[in-house]
C-alpha cells in the first residue's frame, strides 16, 4: 500500500504573523535565474571590481580637548544656541557662556569660524586649561577654556574665556 502525504507546504515560516512586515532586516540580494557555471563565471568576470586600497589605519579617538572648542566656537559663532553647552558645562561656564555669545564675538559674516590650532596645558590630574587660534577668513580670534573631568568621567567645561574684541 502507497500512502500518499497530503500536506502542502506553509508560503510563510509559522513564528511569523501573516502580515508582518519586517523592515530592520536588509532585503535579499538579487536572485539568480540560472544555476549554469559558466554563466554564473561569465557574471563574475564582467562585475566591475572595487580598487583595492592599502588597509587604513584606525582613526583615533577625538580628543576632549578638540571636541570641546569645536563646540564652542559653533555656540559662539551662532550656529549653534547657548543651551546646547548645558550639559557639557559646570559652575559659572554656562553664565559665561551666555554672556560672550550675546556678544558674538566669533560671529562674522561670510565665512564660517574654524579652529585652526589648538593647544593645552595639564593643570592637575584630571583638569586640562586649553587655548585655541579660531580662524574667520583673514581674521584670528583666541579662545581659552577649562576643561575638568568629573566622577562619571565626563569632561565638563567650568571656564571659558575669549581675546579682547578688536576695535574697528
Amino acid at each position: 500500500m502507497n500512502k500518499v502525504m497530503s500536506r502542502t507546504p506553509h508560503p510563510r515560516p509559522r513564528h511569523r504573523p501573516p502580515t508582518r512586515h519586517d523592515t530592520r532586516r536588509p532585503s535579499p540580494g538579487p536572485r539568480r535565474t540560472s544555476t549554469d557555471s559558466r554563466t554564473a563565471a561569465a557574471t563574475r568576470t564582467a562585475r566591475p571590481q572595487p580598487p583595492r586600497t592599502a588597509p587604513q589605519e584606525p582613526a583615533r579617538p577625538t580628543r576632549p580637548t578638540d571636541l570641546f572648542a569645536d563646540r564652542l566656537v559653533a555656540v559662539l559663532s551662532g550656529q549653534r544656541p547657548v543651551h546646547w553647552m548645558l550639559r557639557h558645562t559646570a559652575g559659572r561656564a554656562y553664565d559665561e557662556l551666555a554672556r560672550l555669545a550675546a556678544d558674538g564675538p566669533l560671529r562674522t559674516r561670510g565665512t564660517r569660524p574654524v579652529v585652526r590650532d589648538i593647544g593645552y596645558y595639564v593643570a592637575g590630574e584630571g583638569a586640562l586649561e586649553v587655548f585655541a587660534r579660531i580662524a574667520a577668513g583673514s581674521r584670528l580670534r583666541a579662545l581659552a577654556f577649562r576643561l575638568e573631568r568629573g566622577a562619571d568621567l565626563r569632561w565638563r567645561c567650568t571656564a571659558v574665556e575669549t581675546g579682547p574684541r578688536p576695535t574697528p
